[in-house]
């Protein structure tokens, strides 16, 4: 850890650095929770950029500046109890640094007395992070969306994964397992459906792009959500990218990397607990057609990562980090059986959909 103290004690305000470890269970920056010796305010994020994956990390902050900074005025204006990470300045007063070998550090505020969960733990936290998904889209849509760079080019747009993954088939020829050619049956038999959200005309708004249940905060006392970090990923895009994610992330009791593969299941009361949560806040500016399309997003965010996590195992395990060989492979199993699920309770979903949206009429 002797890089990351190095690089902590840049931002770490003349406070002395007591303790770095890795923090989290991300895919693709290099995480860190620092603790210092201080009064208050004794801990704070420190990440590494994946430039691999964020070829221009600037936008990264520049977006962080122009959102929090209208998040912050907002809930300020409306007397909220949210809160929002804060960009942290390193000694020279820049909101980032570069190493010796040309990395790009950042770090930013910790949000205390509260801690996130890599599943569910019951509906009552569903309703929450559905209610952490609403509240942060609603806070942010208002903010015109050519204020916000686009931070990662072609994110969630799935037509392009599809590409990208027919490339790397070309390119691999590894496709004797029986879990790769079962991968291949899965993508030919949906290949259409990728295409579902682009052709539905819907707007583009600010959102949050990345909502996993990890990425909610709650309060250690109150339960309550607080607030929804990760916001590396805060671009122009739709709407249904972050529903569809939410309840991707979940709604899969057994979590991405689950053992067993072929039991993964979607579950439709956590989805309508986390529905329920998200449109006390959202209902407010969904519109019809946003509606019509709310199961499509739940279906297609699923299908659209086991095809991410499948394409990177056929070109070699280049973007997301892997523990073992074939971990990519078994991610993209554990999200097309999902998907599977999600189709099986399609009638369900579309009951459950219709009746929340009834009632926040």
């Amino acid at each position: 850890m002797e890089k990351p103290t190095h690089i902590a004690e840049q931002f770490s305000a003349g406070n002395r650095v007591v303790q770095v470890r890795e923090f989290g269970n991300g895919n693709i920056n290099d995480t860190y929770l620092v603790i210092l010796e201080a009064q208050t305010e004794n801990k704070f994020v420190l990440q590494r950029i994946n430039t691999h994956v964020f070829q221009h990390p600037q936008r990264i902050m520049q977006n962080m500046r122009v959102f929090t900074e209208h998040v912050h005025r907002r809930v300020r204006e409306e007397g909220l109890s949210w809160k929002t990470p804060r960009v942290m300045a390193a000694r020279d007063g820049s909101d980032f640094l570069i190493d010796e070998e040309n990395g790009f550090w950042r770090a930013i505020s910790f949000i205390q007395d509260s801690q996130s969960y890599d599943t569910l733990k019951d509906l009552n936290h569903a309703r929450e992070v559905g209610y952490a998904l609403g509240m942060f889209q609603k806070l942010i849509s208002d903010l015109p969306i050519e204020s916000l760079a686009d931070t990662l080019e072609g994110f969630h747009i799935t037509p392009r994964y599809l590409q990208q993954y027919d490339n790397a088939r070309l390119r691999n020829g590894a496709h004797d397992s029986a879990e790769v050619r079962y991968g291949m049956k899965f993508v030919e038999e949906r290949r259409a459906f990728a295409h579902t959200l682009e052709k539905a005309g819907l707007p583009l708004r600010p959102i949050h792009g990345d909502p996993k249940v990890n990425n909610v905060m709650i309060h250690n006392e109150t339960g309550r959500a607080i607030s929804l970090v990760d916001l590396d990923t805060v671009k122009p895009g739709l709407v249904h990218y972050d529903i569809g994610d939410c309840l991707r992330s979940g709604c899969n009791p057994l979590g991405e990397d689950a053992p067993d593969w072929e039991a993964v299941r979607f579950d439709p009361e956590l989805g309508s607990a986390i529905l329920e949560g998200y449109l006390t806040e959202a209902a407010a500016f969904l519109t019809e057609k946003d509606f019509a399309h709310i199961f499509d997003a739940i279906r297609l965010i699923a299908f659209e990562l086991g095809l991410r996590f499948f394409t990177d195992h056929l070109a070699g395990d280049i973007y997301f980090k892997v523990k073992y060989p074939g971990h990519n492979l078994h991610r993209a199993l554990v999200q097309f059986k999902l998907t599977e699920s999600i189709e099986a309770h399609e009638a369900e979903l579309q009951n459950i959909i219709g009746r929340l949206v009834a009632l926040e009429k």
